[in-house]
């Protein structure tokens, strides 16, 4: 593994010095219970989180700890964008994204026709682009027949995610919860699958990267960006893509125990920032090896992106 991928946050730019906007209120009928027609019920009871053998100790991944888990009910899939486009039209909300006007847009999905577009320091591959939201994810009219109802729904912010939890009656998950979902009742274990590592050559149970990061993808997993949200295996539990296509936030705050003075330093520069889990389709084990269960990654609660997305959790 680089050690670029030791200290980066695993490629999620914040928005940087700009005007933060408030967070979204409780929007009419929010109170109303909607759980999404795939909402799984997950068995409570012992769980694990955490991991015995970190491969980003500095994100915190261990130690492996046991926890107690209530039963809950969570999407068998990310939400969609059609599921989104409901949320939306019903209530008329508007993302942090289309607000400031731009986001992060990953180099190989900005069309030519955007034009000159401005890096992010230290992972230039991330481009803002004018225009992109959920919407139009690369800019402005350039999804055309790319945009699908069945992906899912990217350029959500936290605070986006949390607006739409609470107008279905649901919340984001908690990270204990998330894991214990993730690991589908199989106890400690790296991937939603097993242990067996994804590759480049026969084996793709997940869409994330094949190739040389950033420059070329292979999309030997069959996409080069998302990959419809119920799609390849389901885990034990029935949940699908717990590991790649988008990252998913969580309900939790980016928190790390740790003495280590450069540590502790990244982290003061991460006040607010929130946890996201599973990784997402520009992971790859030489740059981000973050589709694994236990990894983490922080991120502003006010960013988006096209490889981040949600899924909301339910009372039993």
């Amino acid at each position: 593994m680089s050690e670029a991928s030791k200290s980066k946050s695993c490629c999620i730019p914040p928005r940087g010095d700009l005007p933060k906007s408030s967070p979204p209120q409780m929007l009419a009928g929010a109170s109303a219970l909607r759980p999404a027609a795939n909402a799984v019920l997950i068995p409570g009871g012992a769980s694990l989180i955490g991991t015995r053998t970190p491969q980003i100790p500095d994100d915190g991944e261990d130690p492996i700890r046991k926890t107690q888990i209530k039963p809950f009910r969570i999407g068998a899939t990310c939400v969609t964008n059609a599921e989104f486009k409901a949320f939306v039209d019903a209530t008329g909300y508007v993302t942090e994204a289309e607000t400031f006007g731009w986001s992060f847009v990953f180099w190989a999905q900005v069309p030519d026709k955007v034009g000159a577009t401005q890096g992010v320091v230290d992972v230039e591959w991330w481009r803002r682009v004018d225009g992109s939201n959920w919407r139009d994810l690369n800019g402005p009219d350039t999804m055309g027949d790319h945009w699908h109802e069945d992906h899912p729904v990217v350029q959500v912010s936290w605070n986006d995610a949390r607006a739409y939890a609470e107008w279905v009656g649901g919340r984001l998950p908690t990270e204990a919860e998330w894991e214990h979902a993730a690991r589908g009742g199989k106890g400690d274990v790296k991937f939603p699958w097993g242990d067996q590592e994804p590759n480049d050559t026969d084996f793709q149970p997940c869409n994330i990267w094949q190739g040389r990061f950033p420059q070329v993808n292979t999309a030997k997993d069959g996409f080069a960006t998302t990959a419809p949200a119920q799609f390849y295996d389901p885990n034990d539990y029935g949940l699908y893509n717990m590991a790649g296509n988008v990252w998913e936030w969580t309900a939790d705050a980016y928190r790390i125990k740790s003495l280590k003075k450069h540590v502790r330093q990244r982290l003061a520069g991460m006040k607010g920032y929130k946890l996201s889990k599973g990784g997402s389709f520009l992971c790859h084990k030489s740059y981000c090896y973050r589709y694994r269960i236990a990894a983490r990654s922080g991120t502003s609660p006010d960013s988006a992106t096209t490889h981040h997305g949600f899924r909301v959790v339910w009372p039993a």
